[in-house]
């Protein structure tokens, strides 16, 4: 369930009319519903309600925006960030050190040093070589490290090749055949307080038996580990539980994922820690846009063609995602169309031979579910700027990011002077 409705003919955010923000901040804009974030919030901490005391962090990387995730905050989230810059959005968005988890493959010596400094909660550990460097700094800054071995269990995930993350051949974690030595010589360390497991096996997953599997293969990890004799106290088992995206469309609940969870680690007695992110932020948010013109096409559908980009939604050009794609205002009559954007690719199609609401030039539309993977994978591409953010709440919205122009981001670059003229 989302906040974005029809009332009297006109899509609104909320309160607000989604005309209202295109006339006052312009096209293209993302707009975010707190009602939504907060209720996406609230019922994935409810499907944890069987579970003892679940540490639920949001993956910044679906959403970043410091107001997004100071919401969330709000919510009783921590933070999940996979980068330095993703940990100082957490920190400066209100939330506690002690409630962020530094997962990521690629942890530089600076980035695992500065979450160290800021003695955030725990270091998902992808590596033996990962695991020895944090081991090294933690003891030269006479610290201890809170940290789980992130294992690879060789589990399909089922969904797109580029977001799955649990195969053998993806480059997460430790194999779990090996996990049981590198966590032995890991635990040894000093500076380093092995306390657990995390595991993640991909992103929209829309069937739970992948994770179930995943799942049973780190219960039977953690017994061994305590028969070696370690002590773990936590299992991060991560997030990547899918959302509807096309009308209609039916997903495992957060109910139905914190059930199978329940039913998985009775007995781990462990603290269980998720990773949540697209399930908080997907359907929170739409990508606001007006259509340049509408030409015709050569394959007998016509091209509407929109004011956002690939560089703005990368996910249809990148994963070939879907995206349901409505009019502000729609009309009764529906037409056959390929929506597609301005920049010089191909690429940059949003669908091909799609039935939408009738469209004409100066029409506003939205890109349904783009408050995850939307703006924070955007880039300036064909020297286009970065779409703002607008956070509504109520009757009333604010803007969260300001739209950065083209020549602003031109403003940053130098001629060297032996090529000045």
């Amino acid at each position: 369930m989302d906040h974005f409705h029809l009332r009297d003919g006109e899509l609104f955010a909320e309160d607000v009319p989604l005309a209202r923000i295109a006339q006052e901040v312009g096209t293209p804009v993302y707009v975010y519903s707190r009602a939504t974030l907060e209720r996406h919030a609230q019922v994935f901490t409810a499907g944890l309600g069987a579970l003892d005391n679940p540490w639920i962090a949001f993956a910044l990387k679906s959403n970043p925006n410091l107001a997004v995730v100071k919401v969330l905050q709000r919510q009783g989230f921590g933070a999940d960030v996979v980068s330095g810059g993703e940990m100082d959005r957490a920190l400066a968005a209100g939330m506690a050190p002690h409630d962020i988890v530094f997962s990521g493959v690629g942890k530089t010596q600076r980035e695992l040093a500065d979450g160290l400094g800021a003695q955030i909660g725990q270091f998902n550990i992808e590596s033996e070589e990962e695991g020895l460097e944090l081991a090294d700094i933690a003891e030269g800054l006479g610290q201890t490290a809170q940290a789980a071995l992130r294992v690879n269990p060789d589990v399909d995930a089922g969904t797109h090749e580029k977001i799955s993350t649990g195969k053998a051949d993806n480059k997460f974690g430790v194999p779990i055949a090996r996990a049981g030595e590198i966590f032995a010589r890991l635990a040894g360390r000093k500076g380093l307080n092995l306390r657990g497991v995390a595991v993640h096996i991909g992103s929209q997953l829309s069937d739970l038996a992948p994770m179930k599997a995943a799942f049973a293969k780190v219960g039977a990890l953690i017994a061994q580990l305590r028969a070696a004799g370690h002590t773990i106290t936590h299992a991060d088992l991560g997030g990547g539980l899918g959302v509807p995206y096309k009308a209609g469309e039916v997903l495992p609940s957060p109910a139905e994922y914190g059930a199978m969870v329940a039913r998985v680690t009775q007995g781990w007695d462990v603290r269980l820690m998720f990773e949540p992110g697209r399930v908080i932020s997907g359907n929170a948010g739409v990508l606001l846009t007006r259509v340049i013109r509408v030409k015709r096409g050569g394959n007998g559908h016509p091209f509407v063609i929109v004011d956002a980009a690939m560089n703005d939604l990368a996910r249809p050009a990148l994963y070939g995602a879907w995206h349901d794609f409505d009019a502000v205002r729609p009309r009764p009559e529906k037409m056959t169309a390929n929506i597609v954007g301005p920049i010089c690719e191909t690429g940059d199609t949003f669908a091909m031979g799609r039935e939408i609401d009738a469209l004409a030039a100066g029409d506003l539309a939205v890109f349904r579910t783009a408050g995850a993977y939307g703006a924070t994978m955007a880039s300036s591409y064909n020297s286009r700027g970065f779409v703002p953010e607008v956070l509504v709440d109520g009757s009333r919205y604010a803007v969260v990011a300001d739209r950065i122009a083209p020549a602003a981001i031109a403003g940053a670059e130098r001629v060297p002077d032996w090529l000045q003229d």
